[in-house]
């Protein structure tokens, strides 16, 4: 199963760089084109126009490839393939659509959706996510980090979920404002569930992190500074999601605040800061999320992402240890 994996990563990575330059000159043609918020920071402005929408080639490499092994695999093998990955791949196309709604909205009139109407959305799909993982599954508990599972019984589960699914796909999306800091930060997210995945034996899951961090890095490969392309929300939203769902079926969804641990403080951030302004009048942070504030202190943004990629290298390193040392 290790080099099936090992397989679909390679695969999904050359095939998105191969699909990559085409991808960007149809984005170009059709003037998909990114419109910066103005109130952002003044050096993102030469940001205006870059392509978006980019999050649909990770997805569709990923889609393409489960489709692939599903049909190769004898009937048997579907058995197991399907349940363990149906979720995750529904996910990441079902939020993946809200995210190109919203990205295509925002290029013909210079504003997305609003957050409460996305909200709508996340929550149906989350709410069907978490019924079907706790149903399937049986999960009725957590694992606590080194001390074993916690029963908290099937609705607290069930909530625990739907929180877990739309906070960090918000979360996700948030910390998507520099070239390559989400792209990268998901390619450590989605390692850290494959090896915890893997400690609690759920080889297919493995598999599609494999095909997710494959065609991730093929992204990064035009993302990186300065990029050629912005996942945008289509890719965002739906990264977050797909990661919560993963780390559910594996019942450690307790690791999402570790291995996720940037995009969470990105989106405490903004929190703490539209709190202090509401009450206080005053702002905590020279501007959230936590990226800009760096990146207005001085710190060029290729020293904010590589520093905050770091920090979710180790976090994803930490994560999945603690995980292989928790007692099943």
């Amino acid at each position: 199963m290790e080099i099936l994996a090992l397989g679909v990563l390679l695969s999904a990575f050359l095939l998105g760089l191969a699909l990559g330059s085409p991808y960007i000159r149809l984005l170009r043609t059709l003037r998909v084109g990114q419109n910066i918020r103005p109130e952002g920071p003044q050096t993102h402005y030469v940001k205006q126009g870059i392509p978006t929408m980019g999050g649909a080639l990770f997805i569709g490499v990923t889609v393409f490839l489960w489709l692939l092994v599903l049909a190769l695999l004898p009937p048997g093998a579907r058995d197991d393939f399907i349940p363990q990955t149906i979720v995750p791949i529904g996910t990441l196309v079902a939020v993946g659509v809200l995210g190109a709604i919203d990205d295509l909205v925002n290029v013909r009139y210079g504003f997305g959706i609003r957050g409460r109407h996305k909200l709508v959305w996340q929550t149906i799909v989350g709410l069907a996510a978490a019924l079907y993982i706790q149903r399937h599954f049986g999960i009725t508990g957590v694992y606590v980090p080194l001390v074993g599972e916690w029963e908290i019984g099937a609705a607290a589960f069930v909530a625990l979920a739907l929180f877990a699914i739309v906070a960090t796909s918000n979360a996700v999306n948030l910390t998507d404002g520099m070239d390559g800091l989400a792209g990268g930060l998901s390619v450590f997210a989605f390692l850290s569930v494959a090896f915890i995945a893997n400690a609690r034996g759920f080889p297919w899951l493995v598999v599609l992190s494999a095909g997710l961090v494959g065609a991730l890095l093929a992204y990064l490969w035009f993302n990186v500074h300065p990029a050629e392309f912005i996942m945008g929300d289509t890719g965002a939203l739906a990264l977050g999601a797909t990661l919560a769902t993963v780390a559910l079926t594996t019942g450690f969804v307790l690791l999402v605040p570790l291995f996720g641990v940037v995009f969470m403080v990105e989106e405490l951030s903004v929190a703490i800061q539209v709190g202090s302004f509401k009450l206080r009048g005053k702002r905590i942070f020279r501007m959230s999320p936590l990226h800009n504030h760096f990146e207005l202190i001085g710190w060029a943004e290729e020293k904010v992402t590589i520093r905050f990629w770091l920090i979710g290298a180790l976090a994803g390193i930490i994560a999945a240890i603690l995980a292989y040392a928790t007692p099943k």
